[in-house]
């Protein structure tokens, strides 16, 4: 059978939240089959699970914000991002902060620390959510339309386009596809790092945001150009940190999806209300497991190290 799968011994990181500029300390732990990702508020008094699904994102300014009561975990997309990259079905991740670090502003390093721990495969069958019938949400109209859509798929594969008016942006290319069967995700996606324009740093520490951003974990921009002294990881950096954005936000839903994600100018918010859209919509999903690896999507059976 196509096995889930964990890390085989923790591993730690210490950073800054983008947002919140805190220190915090993330501690990656295995988890048993069928535990899903659990995150953990550690410094609280008492410890305070939040374990993924649509329903738990309470905040998409910027970032997906996770919530239990009054308890907040901000910026869980990256870590969730390679979370879903890698294959990890369980996981624990635990945080000393109410903000996931932002490291170097991809998921890279987040790639790095699960394979570091090693990928482990367990006694029970991997899950997936399979799209059976089109799920769709739109917003706006004309020049503010934007939109996300779920499509029936064998496989797993994302389809976005930007549209921002910025020379460093224009140059680069606006639409790409990621097929995670086809693809290699560490190699294609993980290194896409958040980007950011100049002119909206003060109105966003203003509101308490990007209080820990800078050109070390960040592209970015001016009204004209990078300023970035190493410029861009990828020709097409910008569109590919979005997807990389997506398949985090996506992977909230609690299970690998088996469908064709497309958007335009989509971001946290429109992600989460698909994901919302979709889970009422019960007759638009089911939960399959493959007893054979041959019945399995191309590419989801090779190796976790591969991705």
């Amino acid at each position: 059978m196509l096995q889930q799968r964990t890390i085989k011994s923790l591993t730690r990181a210490v950073g800054v939240g983008l947002h919140s500029g805190q220190r915090v300390e993330l501690t990656l732990r295995p988890a048993q089959p069928n535990t899903g990702i659990v995150f953990r508020r550690v410094d609280l008094p008492e410890p305070v699970d939040i374990p993924v699904n649509a329903e738990a994102v309470v905040d998409t300014r910027m970032a997906s914000t996770l919530g239990k009561g009054d308890v907040r975990i901000h910026t869980v997309e990256h870590v969730m991002s390679a979370c879903a990259g890698l294959g990890i079905d369980n996981l624990y991740i635990d945080v000393t902060a109410e903000e996931i670090p932002i490291l170097d502003g991809s998921s890279a390093s987040f790639v790095f620390l699960l394979q570091s721990a090693g990928i482990e495969l367990q006694n029970a069958p991997k899950r997936f959510l399979r799209l059976t019938k089109p799920v769709e949400i739109r917003q706006g109209e004309g020049a503010a339309e934007k939109w996300a859509r779920l499509d029936p798929y064998h496989g797993y594969k994302l389809r976005f386009e930007i549209d921002f008016s910025h020379p460093a942006v224009d140059s680069t290319g606006q639409t790409f596809e990621f097929d995670l069967g086809i693809g290699n995700y560490s190699r294609d996606i993980a290194r896409a790092r958040t980007f950011g324009f100049t002119k909206d740093v003060e109105m966003l520490r203003s509101n308490g945001l990007a209080l820990g951003g800078g050109l070390d974990n960040a592209i970015v921009m001016d009204d004209y150009k990078v300023l970035n002294s190493d410029g861009l990881r990828y020709d097409d950096e910008f569109v590919k940190h979005k997807i990389l954005d997506a398949i985090g936000d996506l992977y909230i839903v609690g299970y690998p999806l088996l469908a064709a994600y497309s958007a335009f100018r989509s971001g946290h918010g429109l992600n989460n209300l698909l994901l919302r859209e979709l889970m009422q919509r019960q007759d638009a999903w089911d939960i399959v497991t493959f007893d054979h690896v041959r019945e399995a999507p191309q590419g989801f059976a090779q190796s976790a190290l591969a991705w």
